[in-house]
């Protein structure tokens, strides 16, 4: 079973709650599972804020789970339309990955989560995936033949899916972004599984 790696940040539950429906899309297809990871909370000084592993909720990623994994879907919350410090952080240690081309011709997928519609949302995913590409990484969107695109008066982007909360619960997505989520996790985890087996694909 191939594992896609799908690493988020999520301060209220709102990236978490796109993760989760992330996952459902990976392990909808036929050998392949989900990974979920997230990330702890940097300081504004030089000291460790987290325990090295959390209370609750997924494992903290580590750089080997880039190297061990077949595909990478990643989230933040927009943070002034880029992504979260936390994130950056643990991809900026992920230096030696980089040397050993660890996550070269993988596909990998973005996700962000904003306050308001105008929140910044497709300049976060486009700031996260920057670095997936100095990585090697193949980037994968959401196309247009996926209908939720077309109909949501909330988030979804081409660039990758998306949530906006608005006045709502910080995890109560809408059911376009329940489905766009779900169809990003699909579609990275159906392009590793054909890359593993070109053969058959």
């Amino acid at each position: 079973m191939a594992e896609i790696l799908v690493l988020y940040y999520s301060r209220k539950g709102a990236t978490e709650a796109l993760a989760r429906e992330v996952c459902h899309g990976v392990d909808a297809v036929s050998g392949m599972a989900a990974r979920l990871r997230t990330v702890p909370r940097v300081s504004d000084v030089s000291e460790a804020v987290e325990s090295a592993v959390p209370g609750s909720g997924p494992p903290y990623a580590i750089p080997a789970d880039l190297a061990e994994c077949a595909g990478l879907v990643m989230g933040s919350p927009a943070y002034f339309g880029n992504m979260s410090a936390p994130l950056k952080h643990f991809l900026d240690g992920t230096v030696q990955e980089w040397f050993k081309g660890a996550a070269v011709g993988k596909p990998a997928g973005v996700f962000a989560s904003t306050s308001s519609l105008h929140g910044g949302q497709e300049s976060a995913l486009l700031s996260m995936a920057q670095p997936l590409l100095h990585h090697g990484m193949l980037i994968v969107g959401l196309p247009y033949t996926e209908e939720a695109l077309t109909t949501t008066r909330t988030g979804g982007t081409p660039y990758g899916a998306t949530h906006v909360t608005w006045n709502r619960r910080p995890d109560s997505l809408s059911e376009e972004e329940k489905r766009l989520a779900r169809a990003l996790g699909k579609r990275v985890a159906e392009i590793a599984s054909r890359l593993a087996d070109p053969v058959t694909a």
